[in-house]
């Protein structure tokens, strides 16, 4: 069963955010656009140059009104010590939610049950929390803040304009197509 286009699960978690632990809930994610990235752990060597990218990108992420949180089973203790000697997660702004227990992981179907861990799964949730984008890489496989940012764009447009679908490598300004009979065997 896909999770595209259900409705986001209830969670309670402590999260580390600019010097704070904080609770998060999936109340957080509703009303705006969120992004939840799912990385197997921290103080590890994919994932600290995943969620630097991701800080580097988001400032442009806020001016979308999206909001960005980092999931691991990690504690938010861990999340706190990784912040303050790492460069690179020092520049984290966004929220680092510790998921020891996994239920947040298994919410969203990315926990490697064996090792304890998350794989590297990405979630763009939309206002009504309902999940529009899924994707989930081996953790060997690091990601792309832009891309991801680009596909952001790409489903916020669609759902401020119904009927209209983004193609491949669509970027904001770019033609999209209306879907219809006129157009089949067109493209």
């Amino acid at each position: 069963m896909s999770l595209i286009n259900t409705e986001i699960k209830p969670f309670k978690a402590t999260a580390y955010k600019d010097g704070k632990f904080i609770e998060v809930t999936e109340a957080a994610l509703k009303g705006k656009w969120s992004v939840v990235v799912f990385y197997p752990a921290d103080f590890t060597f994919v994932c600290p140059t995943e969620l630097e990218d991701l800080a580097d990108h988001h400032a442009e992420f806020q001016k979308l009104g999206v909001e960005i949180y980092g999931v691991s089973t990690d504690t938010h203790f861990s999340h706190k010590a990784w912040h303050d000697t790492s460069d690179a997660i020092g520049k984290v702004k966004y929220a680092l939610i510790g998921d020891p227990t996994g239920a947040i992981t298994r919410n969203f179907d990315v926990m490697i049950e064996e090792e304890g861990l998350a794989l590297r799964g990405t979630f763009v949730i939309n206002p009504e929390g309902q999940i529009k984008l899924c994707e989930i890489h081996d953790n060997g496989i690091g990601r792309d803040a832009s891309e991801l940012l680009r596909k952001v764009k790409a489903a916020q447009y669609v759902a401020a304009h119904p009927g209209e679908v983004c193609p491949a490598k669509w970027k904001e300004g770019h033609s999209t197509l209306k879907p219809s009979l006129e157009l089949v065997g067109k493209i």
